[in-house]
């Protein structure tokens, strides 16, 4: 019920719509019956030849019986019971399908427009979670949540609403004419209401979870899919699509057995909403043919009575099919609101303060921090303590697995810290606004993150309204500027997904390009040539040494060309700073630093290559994986 509720919340800006269908749903059933009220006038007076010609009585009755003249309903000018009952038949119908189409438009409108905002919310929760809840949990489950258990929401909320709002009174104005024409034997209705009630319920619960595990096989076939696809140069390099294509038949027929088990436990529903609805038509036939031989019911009631008895058997027997339709709505947005209310790990205070430029220095004091895992904490960092003063240049190096990535990405608060403080100016970073914070540091990630968009738009992303001079500019200092030139419509040219019409190079390029047009003071670089080849690797070296040109930078270095320009070095092993200082101090007092210096050494007299461009930028070899500068 906490689920419906909030659903229903959604509905709150649309309330004068859907105040309007209900309404005019209403106005459906109404019509409805009132038709069905016309079939006993057409059976008693219009074929009847000793009728009047000209009064049509519609018997009800409200305490004391009376007649309503049918001639109210027509214009003065219009005789004759085939020609009244015709007219008022048509207008019915008529009246009936304008209800019907502005009541269905408005309740889809309604319900279309709060799946709008609901999956506006949450889109926008998922953008703003940190880090770490994109490691917990994959790219295909939040897919599925935004996509198909949102779209489960969706039907149930606007094409079965709008439905089940019209049968509902139809039900209600239906049962009212089986009463009336009925009297004391329609009561019988009420021994089925606890059974249909019953059956419902059972089955609707069954159909609830079955349906959320129907959409977690489903999150499981796109988690799949987009391993598959983003990741199939891999697939491709190693022979394995037969392997993934097994693995895709396996999710896919885990996801046919629990879709079985949702229609298993739907299909029951229909078959006996109808034995339970004709068993009471049964009944109540049989008690109608008694009124009829005892004389208390003509053969034109009679006739308006079974009718009206048929019309209300429909909505009963798709009542089932609601409920189920609404479960399965509940089922899926158990997924929607658990994402909801997931509790962030960075979270801004109500009065945090908005962080003005950049001045003095980054102090990082007693630092520890550890990743929440099944099994418990896994401390990555302990004990650091690191001041950055601003226009300095600060490299990390140690084994991978040090803690240098993690380190990093605390400056930014991508994560909070488990022990001590990140400071910038004097300012805790829990205490200023996630926006000013983000707002003072660049980022050059080792994965170059670019999107399906076009080459000025990749590089001014965040700077819609930015002039195109800058772009330019900004372009030309990263030594991108060339190669856009040289693109099909230069920089409205759409790179692909992920920048894959471009090289490595090029893609560094850009990503250095979007770095120096945000022109933020302090910057973050995870160096990443070490998959390029050595023409592009020196031109990446030349624009990284443009970007890191009057910022402060904390790098984490791949090569000695970066170490040696760093005025300081800090060396981490084991989630800690072992020592930290200038290049040739470190070669004299920490072993590690010297013997990963020595590897690099080694490596690039191996491969012919010296240590150093005459320029001092990135000719140097790649590093093997177990080492880093």
């Amino acid at each position: 019920m906490n689920r419906v509720a909030r659903l229903l919340h959604y509905a709150r800006h649309y309330w004068i719509q859907a105040f309007a269908s209900v309404l005019l749903a209403a106005g459906v059933g109404l019509f409805d019956a009132f038709r069905i009220l016309l079939i006993a006038p057409i059976f008693d007076t219009v074929l009847h030849p000793g009728a009047s010609q000209h009064k049509v009585p519609l018997n009800l009755s409200f305490g004391s019986r009376f007649h309503l003249d049918l001639q109210h309903f027509v214009p003065s000018t219009m005789h004759g019971d085939w020609t009244i009952v015709a007219f008022i038949f048509v207008a019915a119908t008529l009246l009936k399908g304008v209800c019907d189409y502005t009541g269905t438009y408005l309740a889809n409108y309604a319900g279309f427009g709060m799946i709008t905002d609901l999956r506006d919310d949450l889109y926008d929760v998922i953008l703003r979670r940190s880090v770490s809840f994109f490691q917990r949990h994959a790219t295909g489950t939040l897919l599925s949540a935004l996509i198909n258990d949102m779209e489960r929401v969706q039907y149930a909320m606007s094409s079965v609403l709008s439905d089940f709002l019209q049968q509902m009174f139809t039900l209600l104005f239906m049962m009212g004419l089986v009463i009336y024409y009925g009297g004391n034997v329609a009561w019988i209705l009420l021994i089925f209401i606890p059974i249909i009630v019953m059956s419902i319920r059972r089955i609707g619960r069954g159909v609830r979870q079955t349906t959320r595990r129907g959409q977690d096989k489903l999150a499981e076939i796109q988690n799949i899919l987009h391993e598959t696809i983003t990741g199939n140069r891999i697939v491709k390099a190693f022979n394995m699509e037969s392997w993934e294509l097994l693995r895709f038949r396996r999710a896919a027929h885990r996801l046919l057995r629990a879709n079985l088990n949702t229609v298993r436990a739907q299909a029951v529903s229909s078959p006996l909403m109808d034995l339970i609805g004709a068993v009471a038509i049964a009944l109540l036939l049989l008690l109608g043919r008694d009124m009829i031989n005892s004389h208390r019911m003509t053969e034109g009631i009679f006739f308006a009575f079974i009718v009206a008895l048929f019309k209300l058997y429909d909505p009963v027997r798709r009542f089932a099919a609601y409920y189920n339709s609404f479960q399965q709505a509940i089922g899926s947005s158990q997924a929607i609101f658990d994402f909801i209310d997931d509790r962030d790990d960075v979270r801004e205070k109500k009065d945090a303060l908005s962080l003005t430029e950049f001045h003095e220095a980054i102090c990082l004091e007693d630092v520890g921090f550890a990743y929440s895992t099944n099994e418990g904490e896994k401390r990555v960092l302990h004990n650091i303590n690191l001041e950055i003063r601003r226009g300095e240049v600060i490299a990390l190096v140690g084994p991978s697995g040090a803690g240098k990535t993690t380190l990093a990405n605390l400056i930014p608060r991508f994560f909070d810290v488990t022990h001590g403080r990140v400071l910038i100016d004097g300012h805790d970073l829990r205490d200023v606004t996630l926006a000013s914070l983000r707002a003072q540091t660049g980022n050059v990630t080792q994965e170059t993150i670019l999107f399906n968009d076009t080459v000025r738009n990749n590089i001014a992303y965040g700077q819609a309204n930015i002039p195109m001079a800058r772009v330019v500019e900004a372009a030309r200092c990263a030594l991108a500027h060339e190669f856009i030139e040289r693109l099909p419509e230069k920089y409205d040219s759409v790179i692909g997904e992920r920048g894959l019409r471009l090289s490595g190079g090029e893609r560094q390029r850009i990503a250095i390009a979007r770095a120096l047009l945000k022109n933020a003071p302090i910057l973050i670089l995870d160096e990443a040539t070490s998959s390029l080849d050595t023409e592009s690797e020196s031109l990446v070296q030349t624009a990284l040494s443009n970007l890191m040109a009057g910022r402060t930078v904390l790098v984490i270095a791949h090569r000695l060309s970066t170490v040696r320009r760093a005025n300081r070095i800090a060396v981490v092993e084991q989630g800690a700073i072992t020592a930290i200082g200038p290049h040739e101090e470190l070669l004299r007092i920490s072993p590690t630093y010297r013997r990963l210096y020595q590897l690099q050494f080694m490596d690039a007299a191996d491969a012919g290559h010296p240590q150093g461009s005459a320029d001092g930028y990135g000719l140097e070899p790649a590093l093997s994986a177990e080492v880093e500068f």
